[in-house]
C-alpha cells in the first residue's frame, strides 16, 4: 500500500489484491472450480464467492459502519443506511475465467452520498492495478494515465460487449455494431467491462460502449475514465449512467462522435432517432 493514497483507497487496494490472490490460485487448476448457472449464459463460481467474501471482510474490518453492494450477495452485508457504500464485482469476466482466457478483473468502488469517490480495478493475471480518487487523477501501477489523444473516430480502436442473455436485443446490437465497424479502425470484445473501462483510461483503447451492464460493472472503471480526462455516460451522452444499463466512455472529442453514431440506438433516444433506426431496418428487410 502507498502512504500518499487516501486511506479508503488503500483499503480497497488491499481488498482487491486479496481477491486477486484467490483468483490466481484457482486459475492454476480452473477445471476443478465448481460452476453454477445463474441464468442462461450467466455463471457464478466458488471463486467469485470466495473473492467477494475476502473483499467484504477486508472492507468491513476497516470500516464496519459502511454499506456493501456486491454482485453475488447484494446488500446483505454491511450497514444498511450508510452514506458510504462499497460497490463490488469480485470477478468481472467469469466466463473468461472458466475457460482459462486471461482477461478478467476485480472491481471495487466507494460511493459517498451517491457519488463514486474511489475506484480500483485489479487484473490479477498481469498484476496490473488501476486506481482513481475523485479529483486526484487515474493511475496504473502508480503511473499517471490519460485517455488517448486521437481525435478522429476512423482512427480509433473501440471496446464493446455483446449481448448474451435471453431477452437481449441481439438484432439491434448487430445493427449498431455494423454501424460502428464502418466508422472505426477496429472493434474488440474482450469480455470484462470494468477492465475495458480501465483500458480506455490508460489509452490502450480509444472508447468503449455496452448495454446491459450493472452498477458494479461500471462504477470503478467509470471513475478511472473521468479521472484520466475522458467522459462517461449513456449512449445519448447523459452523465447519469450508473444504473441505466448503458455505458459509453471515450476521450471528449471521440465521445461526441460516438454519441452521434450510436445515440440513436439508445433506449433513451428520441422518437425521431428510433424511427430512423426502424426505417433503416425495414429498408434492409426489403432489400433482402
Amino acid at each position: 500500500m502507498s502512504s500518499h493514497l487516501h486511506p479508503m483507497l488503500n483499503t480497497a487496494i488491499k481488498a482487491a489484491r486479496a481477491a486477486g490472490a484467490i483468483i490466481n490460485r484457482a486459475a492454476l487448476d480452473v477445471e476443478a472450480v465448481r460452476v453454477a448457472q445463474k441464468q442462461i449464459n450467466d455463471y457464478v463460481t466458488e471463486v467469485d464467492q470466495a473473492s467477494e467474501a475476502a473483499i467484504i471482510e477486508t472492507l468491513l474490518t476497516a470500516y464496519p459502519g459502511h454499506g456493501i453492494l456486491a454482485e453475488e450477495s447484494g446488500r446483505q452485508h454491511g450497514a444498511k443506511n450508510s452514506e458510504f457504500v462499497w460497490i463490488i464485482d469480485p470477478l468481472d469476466g467469469t466466463t473468461n475465467f472458466i475457460h482459462g482466457f486471461p482477461y478478467y478483473c476485480v472491481s471495487i468502488a466507494l460511493s459517498v452520498r451517491g457519488k463514486v469517490e474511489h475506484g480500483v480495478v485489479y487484473d490479477p493475471t498481469r498484476n496490473d492495478l488501476f486506481t482513481a480518487t475523485r479529483g486526484r487523477g487515474a493511475f496504473m501501477n502508480d503511473r499517471r494515465v490519460r485517455v488517448s489523444k486521437r481525435t478522429r473516430l476512423s482512427e480509433c480502436l473501440l471496446g464493446t460487449g455483446f449481448p448474451y442473455r435471453p431477452g437481449d436485443d441481439f438484432a439491434g446490437y448487430l445493427k449498431m455494431m455494423a454501424d460502428v465497424m464502418q466508422h472505426t479502425h477496429g472493434l474488440r470484445r474482450p469480455g470484462a467491462a470494468a477492465l475495458d473501462l480501465a483500458y480506455v483510461a490508460a489509452g490502450f483503447t480509444d472508447g468503449f460502449f455496452e448495454t446491459g451492464l450493472s452498477i458494479w460493472d461500471v462504477a470503478a472503471g467509470g471513475l478511472l475514465v473521468t479521472e484520466a480526462g475522458g467522459l462517461v455516460g449513456n449512449f445519448t451522452g447523459e452523465a447519469n449512467y450508473l444504473e441505466q444499463r448503458e455505458c459509453l466512455a471515450a476521450p471528449p472529442r471521440i465521445y461526441g462522435q460516438m454519441v452521434g453514431l450510436i445515440g440513436k440506438y439508445s433506449k433513451f433516444a428520441g422518437v425521431a432517432d428510433k424511427m430512423t433506426v426502424q426505417a433503416a431496418g425495414s429498408a434492409e428487410g426489403r432489400a433482402d
